[in-house]
């Protein structure tokens, strides 16, 4: 498996080339709701309980730390919750879901055993539970991030990817089919965000952050 296609993967739910310009989408769902990814609903409680796991075992893991911080900079301060940890966890928790939508469009059956070889490689590369802790989850869902990577393995190797050489242009290829077909996938799965979080913008894999607009007193509001 090429390391930077795990890399990729654990960091912003998946790609080998860097993805396109920005489109946005978003909603306003119900009271309660942090997003909606098609009919499925991930909670304003299970967000903030998951992202309050995750910072009682970032703390505790050295090597996550060490993992998730740019090189020659601090790991990120742990004060209080802040909104990006918010928006990195509940881009993950929504990737998750369309990586499982992508592997059924490309009729791609994921099984147990391809995740276990997953895990087997992020615990080669640092540790399958400090990478998802350094990915901004804790480590309850370390296989589901497997099984992100492990999808899009599947879907590379679907698409012609020569695994054992990512720089070949098979492999390239193949993660550019990746990213177009995660990005159309997102953007047929109708993916609401709680706007207090911001929007989830498919060109990126993410929720970005909020926008926030200002009154001006010569046209009323202009962007922030």
């Amino acid at each position: 498996m090429p390391g930077r296609s795990v890399k990729a993967a654990a960091a912003a739910g998946a790609a080998v080339v860097a993805a396109g310009a920005l489109t946005g989408c978003g909603g306003s769902p119900k009271v309660g709701t942090a997003a909606l990814v098609g009919d499925d609903r991930i909670t304003v409680t299970t967000l903030s309980q998951t992202v309050r796991d995750w910072r009682k075992q970032f703390r505790a893991d050295p090597r996550a730390n060490e993992l998730r911080a740019n090189p020659g900079s601090p790991a990120p301060q742990l004060a209080g919750e802040s909104e990006s940890d918010l928006r990195g966890a509940l881009t993950l928790l929504i990737n998750f879901r369309v990586a499982g939508e992508v592997a059924d469009r490309t009729g791609v059956t994921v099984t147990g055993a391809q995740v276990d070889r997953a895990v087997v490689s992020l615990n080669k590369q640092g540790g399958a539970g400090s990478i998802t802790l350094a990915s901004g989850l804790p480590r309850a869902h370390a296989r589901d991030l497997a099984r992100l990577v492990a999808t899009q393995v599947a879907v590379m190797q679907r698409f012609g990817a020569d695994l054992n050489n990512e720089l070949s242009p098979a492999t390239q290829q193949a993660g550019q089919k990746w990213n177009e077909l995660f990005r159309s996938t997102a953007d047929a799965m109708d993916i609401e965000v709680n706007p207090r979080y911001g929007t989830y913008d498919p060109g990126q894999f993410e929720v970005g952050p909020v926008r926030f607009r200002l009154s001006s007193p010569d046209s009323g509001t202009r962007g922030a």
